[in-house]
């Protein structure tokens, strides 16, 4: 979605709740603006584990280490920004691993 999309839709959002202080209509702008990026991050690491899963059926065991390690990656980058909670960052890299050995026997 692009920024304006994300503003309008802040703006609709500002009008619905009814935010009359400055700083409350500006703080209903700022949290959509954030929850679409987080939404966007969030997604990025959903493609990246469909990606390594995807992998994990082929021979080519170079992409797969590199699509892993982009995973782990993504992961430890959204704990950092507070997107995941730590515990839920490690479940999504355990269950991915245990996911692969299941595909690689």
């Amino acid at each position: 979605m692009s920024n304006s999309g994300v503003i309008n839709r802040a703006i609709r959002k500002v009008k619905l709740i009814m935010a009359n202080i400055k700083s409350a209509k500006k703080r209903v702008l700022i949290a959509e603006a954030n929850r679409q990026r987080n939404v966007a991050f969030k997604s990025s690491i959903k493609t990246a584990v469909k990606k390594a899963l995807e992998l994990a059926s082929s021979d080519d065991k170079e992409a797969l280490n590199a699509a892993l390690s982009k995973v782990y990656q993504l992961c430890d980058k959204a704990v950092v920004k507070g997107i995941l909670h730590k515990n839920t960052a490690a479940r999504k890299k355990s269950r991915l691993t245990l996911a692969i050995k299941k595909l690689a026997k």
